[in-house]
């Protein structure tokens, strides 16, 4: 019974997360849409929950990166266990459209923020 409620409580009160990666500048539109429907699919394959993603586009970096001076910059908020982070992270180092990433845990401090700016995001008219 108490195995039943610890399993219940795993997948109750899971881990919230961001991934920002970048991707090789020289990819087409569409290959940077693959490489990042790429992640969400492995991540709602392995039960996570995509809560937001934000494509910042097309950036200059502070250095050089493999003779590179920008990168098409992407953003995944989810939820999910500490076991996806491993799989996410393999993932993104074989992957060589993938430039740099950085995967963080958010606490309740960084998710109050990040809910923030989703809304402040969601409440600007878009431009067509």
């Amino acid at each position: 019974m108490i195995h039943l409620f610890l399993h219940f409580l795993k997948y109750y009160y899971m881990n919230h997360y961001e991934a920002v990666f970048i991707l090789n500048p020289v990819l087409s539109e569409t290959q940077t849409e693959e490489a990042v429907k790429k992640y969400e699919s492995l991540l709602t394959s392995k039960k996570c929950k995509i809560v937001h993603k934000e494509d910042w586009g097309l950036k200059k970096l502070a250095f050089t990166i493999q003779n590179k001076n920008s990168g098409f910059y992407h953003l995944l908020q989810f939820e999910g266990e500490g076991e996806i982070i491993n799989h996410l992270e393999v993932e993104l180092r074989r992957d060589e459209r993938v430039m740099r990433f950085l995967t963080v845990k958010l606490d309740k401090h960084a998710q109050q923020w990040a809910e923030k700016r989703m809304k402040k995001i969601q409440s600007k008219p878009k431009a067509n």
